[in-house]
């Protein structure tokens, strides 16, 4: 019998084929589950805008969620051009307001709260007030991915939400 080359073998042309249709199954099954985590985390994307509502008498901030998925506030920053603030009447010209928390909430897709509303006669102050005004929210999906916004509306990524607790908004 003559010597073959071990490649040349049929039991081993057998095994290196099973070997490599076990190695294309593996590759395409961590590619298909990939794509699957990566989907079922776009399917709870949480998109925050924070956005300034003026009609005759009323002032109002508002956050709307306009994601695909819930978005779970972390902290919020209100900076009044001067300190910033823990609570809403801080700033003098919030005397007649409702107000709604902000600062730690769930806030479910495509809904929206209104985390203050001033009623009264100083609605101009208030507008000329607001360029001043800062909001920051941070807040991640439910897969702990995290982002800061602020009235830009333009959120950025980051590891975690840290505040430091001077400037925490406490409402």
């Amino acid at each position: 019998m003559a010597n073959q080359k071990w490649y040349k073998n049929p039991e081993m042309i057998v095994a290196l084929s099973a070997l490599l249709i076990g190695l294309v199954t593996a590759f395409t099954s961590i590619y298909s589950a990939y794509v699957d985590r990566e989907y079922a985390r776009s399917s709870v994307w949480p998109r925050l805008e924070i956005f300034r509502s003026v009609s005759g008498d009323s002032f109002s901030y508002g956050v709307s969620n306009n994601g695909t998925g819930p978005a779970l506030v972390q902290y919020a920053k209100i900076y009044d051009g001067s300190k910033y603030i823990k609570m809403w009447a801080d700033i003098e010209l919030f005397r007649n307001i409702r107000q709604s928390h902000i600062g730690n909430r769930t806030l479910p897709h495509q809904n929206t709260i209104t985390p203050v509303v001033y009623k009264g006669e100083n609605v101009e102050e208030l507008v000329s007030l607001d360029n001043s005004i800062r909001i920051e929210l941070c807040y991640c999906s439910i897969y702990e991915e995290c982002w800061i916004i602020d009235r830009a509306n333009q959120p950025k990524t980051v590891e975690a939400c840290f505040i430091n607790d001077e400037q925490r908004f406490l409402q």
